[in-house]
């Protein structure tokens, strides 16, 4: 760690063939957010990283809770990635329908609860906790790749989660579904369930 810094990025992308593309508008593309994880915060290597990226146009901003912003994004992740993934369906969901809404709130009280249980302090970040206004027919990265046929970054989501809950005893029953759903969405990616009419296996249901 000596050598290194807490650091975030948010921006709006998606990919494509060419590879990735962002949308560089001020209310899409936060930026990239940065820091160090104790005093003192206007350390020489914060100040050497504002003036590596002075006069380059690309958005970032220094800060004195470095980690509370990570966990902060690793909560918009997780709450804003996984539940329209397993849906299908645009980021409209959570404002369409109470039942997403529901199941995001249930991610979102496990995701803080490990967090407050580490010692991070969400509240010190709540101005700049959210993500950036997409229109609702927006897809974010999870759901982006089950729609490329891709494997999904849920073993750093809700993967996580359910490890650190074992560790603090802090159940995790939203993640645990959403990390088998997405799984079993990969699963199904991989043709693993193109199941033919030639096949007369019999299966057992229970």
């Amino acid at each position: 760690m000596q050598h290194m810094l807490y650091s975030l990025i948010k921006i709006a992308s998606h990919k494509e063939a060419d590879g990735f593309h962002f949308d560089p508008a001020p209310e899409k593309t936060v930026g990239i957010i940065f820091g160090e994880g104790q005093a003192p915060y206007d350390s020489e290597r914060v100040s050497a990283v504002m003036d590596l990226f002075a006069g380059t146009g690309i958005r970032i901003r220094a800060t004195e809770y470095a980690r509370e912003e990570e966990w902060s994004k690793f909560r918009l992740n997780i709450c804003n990635n996984l539940p329209q993934a397993e849906l299908g369906v645009g980021v409209g969901c959570y404002r369409d329908s109470i039942h997403m809404e529901a199941i995001r709130e249930g991610l979102r009280r496990e995701v803080e609860a490990i967090a407050q249980a580490k010692g991070i302090d969400l509240k010190k970040v709540a101005a700049t906790a959210k993500g950036s206004a997409v229109p609702p027919y927006s897809r974010y990265s999870t759901l982006q790749d089950l729609d490329a046929g891709r494997h999904t970054e849920i073993d750093m989501f809700s993967g996580a989660i359910m490890r650190m809950g074992e560790e603090l005893g802090i159940p995790t029953p939203f993640n645990t579904y959403t990390y088998h759903f997405i799984k079993a969405l990969e699963e199904k990616n991989d043709g693993l369930f193109d199941y033919s009419p030639d096949d007369q296996t019999l299966v057992k249901a229970w």
